[in-house]
């Protein structure tokens, strides 16, 4: 029964690890379609800048040699994910993108959100 969790678990890590790097090309897509006007540019920056961290801090999360690193690269992840969601708000508030063309970009950060805050919840529930 536990190798089959194990695989399990490390089939969820994996999906992760695919989503949001999927998540990250998304986010260079949008960056690539933006306008080139100079706030366009200034707010794109930044979203690719945390929408492209937070796989990358996944990844390092994976690689943790302790709980306590572990928790603490998820907690980047997070923050990364928090960030972005607050650029893409801006783009969309701004008129540079059309609500209708981040609907589904936005949602994919929220659902994110959720997963990374469960992870960060039970993980820290370990080191209790």
């Amino acid at each position: 029964m536990k190798k089959a969790e194990g695989a399990g678990m490390k089939d969820e890590k994996q999906d992760l690890r695919e989503r949001t790097k999927a998540f990250a090309l998304r986010i260079i897509s949008l960056f690539s379609a933006l306008p080139r006007s100079e706030v366009a540019l200034v707010l794109g920056r930044q979203v690719l800048r945390s929408g492209t961290s937070v796989g990358a801090n996944y990844r390092e999360a994976c690689r943790a040699r302790s709980n306590a690193e572990f928790i603490a690269k998820i907690g980047d992840s997070l923050k990364e994910l928090d960030e972005t969601s607050y650029w893409l708000e801006l783009l969309e508030d701004a008129g540079i993108v059309p609500a209708p063309k981040l609907a589904s970009l936005r949602d994919e950060c929220e659902q994110q959100l959720a997963i990374f805050t469960t992870i960060a919840k039970k993980s820290k529930g370990r080191d209790s």
